[in-house]
């Protein structure tokens, strides 16, 4: 029986969500670790990764259970009663058996959140502190990169990719409070690309957005911090 399992996470203490050969200190390692106990021994299959410090509120994962698991609801109990605390899954859901949590995925939605004041220790890992932001120049930018664009500017140095090609449905800014937050949906991003689209936003005017945009200049301007950057939802 396939499954897919809804993850919220906070990725401050963990090396990102994939599953490494030198670490088990990932999302999807210490998922498979418990999964493991259970006798569950199917690849945990996710809709995409997110690198170190970056969390999660609606990753979305896939799993073939054995025979033996018929009881979902106890499944989601009992994980939630053995991953640790900065690990939870929100549902578990039968699927059809072609799901794929990555290549079934139409739009994939992220959310970065930054506070106009000074940094606290106890939002330091959750939020991106500035102490100044000219919003009304991000609420205005942030529309340049809605459309397809090829997005070779603004990607992490080493990537393996066929193509720099991504569609962005949305992009907006608002305020809550003393929050900023940026939102993005696609049909999908490169690695570091939406850091990059923030950091970029921080640093550059309107027209050297679109000159990066259209690969006419990289200013190589630095990713925005991780710890801002949260994976929202996956669409299918």
């Amino acid at each position: 029986m396939r499954c897919a399992l809804i993850l919220s996470y906070d990725g401050t203490h963990f090396l990102g969500s994939q599953t490494q050969k030198s670490s088990n200190n990932t999302i999807l390692g210490n998922l498979q670790k418990v999964l493991s106990t259970l006798s569950i021994d199917s690849k945990i299959i996710a809709s995409g990764r997110t690198d170190k410090g970056v969390h999660a509120t609606g990753q979305v994962c896939h799993i073939d259970l054995p025979e033996f698991w018929t009881d979902i609801k106890k499944l989601k109990k009992v994980l939630n009663e053995m991953l640790p605390s900065s690990i939870k899954v929100k549902n578990i859901k039968k699927v059809e058996a072609k799901f794929h949590a990555r290549y079934s995925a139409k739009k994939r939605v992220y959310r970065y959140i930054i506070k106009e004041s000074k940094s606290n220790p106890f939002e330091a890992n959750y939020v991106t502190f500035l102490d100044s932001v000219d919003f009304e120049a991000i609420q205005k930018n942030i529309k340049l990169f809605i459309g397809e664009h090829n997005f070779s500017n603004f990607k992490k140095t080493g990537s393996d990719t066929k193509s720099n090609i991504r569609v962005i449905f949305s992009a907006s800014a608002y305020k809550h409070k003393k929050y900023i937050v940026l939102n993005f949906e696609a049909n999908g991003f490169l690695r570091s690309q939406i850091r990059l689209m923030v950091g970029a936003l921080l640093k550059l005017d309107a027209s050297e957005i679109i000159s990066q945009l259209n690969c006419e200049k990289n200013f190589k301007i630095r990713p925005a911090p991780c710890n801002g950057l949260y994976l929202s939802k996956i669409k299918y």
